[in-house]
């Protein structure tokens, strides 16, 4: 900006003599005092709306320099202050993640020390109550698959019975010599009944005794070998803060 600075102390005129040439205020003074006050008001800013050029800054000290990150009022502040403001929104050990870009993060936020983190490997959440998780940057887990192809045998089954099973028959007869047809009917061992020719009377009996075996196997099922263990994933690039 542009200060205004008097070019005629016109206060001074007023104690030369009269007749003193000096005395007399001359249009040429005027005329360089206006254009002095007209560029300095030029090279002013607005007090409504007004448009910066150049690269403007705010005095050390001053609110917008150090004002906190929880101060939420209208105040102006400096890029130092941004700086400071993302610098508590991404400590030290925090995890910073991007789906496209590779870019070191100190090149991307302008601060801080930062390492690729966690290549091939997804996250889970703290838990004190499981050993597997109860450290930090605890590691564990495989992408090969070694105890999912697996068969089922079945042990050998004999199932055995004693029943004896017993009966009688009746046999039909016819006599000998065109006599009159009867029956015979086996009871136990003897004959209840007989009329006609004589053949014979049987009875049937039979042992029920017998076993049943069982074996066999099933079939293998699932799968087994390299990178067939995977949860559903989607791969971006992760950054840790060192320092």
């Amino acid at each position: 900006m542009t200060d205004y600075t008097k070019s005629t102390n016109f206060a001074t005129k007023d104690a030369l003599a009269s007749g003193n040439a000096l005395k007399i205020v001359k249009g040429t003074e005027i005329d360089t005092e206006f254009n002095n006050i007209a560029t300095a008001v030029s090279t002013k800013a607005d007090l409504a709306s007004p448009t910066f050029t150049g690269t403007p800054t705010l005095p050390t000290g001053s609110i917008g320099v150090t004002q906190s990150s929880s101060n939420s009022s209208t105040a102006l502040a400096t890029t130092a202050f941004v700086q400071a403001a993302l610098q508590i929104l991404y400590p030290v050990g925090t995890i910073y993640t991007n789906a496209t870009s590779s870019t070191n993060p100190a090149t991307l936020l302008g601060f801080g020390t930062w390492t690729a983190f966690g290549a091939g490997r997804v996250m889970v959440g703290f838990n004190s109550a499981n050993a597997l998780f109860d450290t930090a940057e605890e590691t564990g887990g495989s992408a090969d698959a070694i105890t999912v192809s697996h068969t089922h045998t079945v042990t050998a089954l004999t199932v055995s019975t004693t029943t004896a099973l017993s009966g009688n028959i009746g046999i039909k007869a016819t006599g000998a010599s065109g006599g009159t047809t009867g029956v015979f009917t086996a009871t136990g061992d003897g004959v209840s009944y007989a009329s006609g020719g004589f053949y014979g009377v049987n009875k049937v009996s039979m042992d029920a005794n017998h076993n049943h075996s069982i074996s066999g196997s099933t079939d293998s099922t699932g799968s087994s070998g390299t990178n067939a263990n995977y949860q559903p994933y989607i791969t971006v690039y992760m950054w840790k803060r060192t320092a």
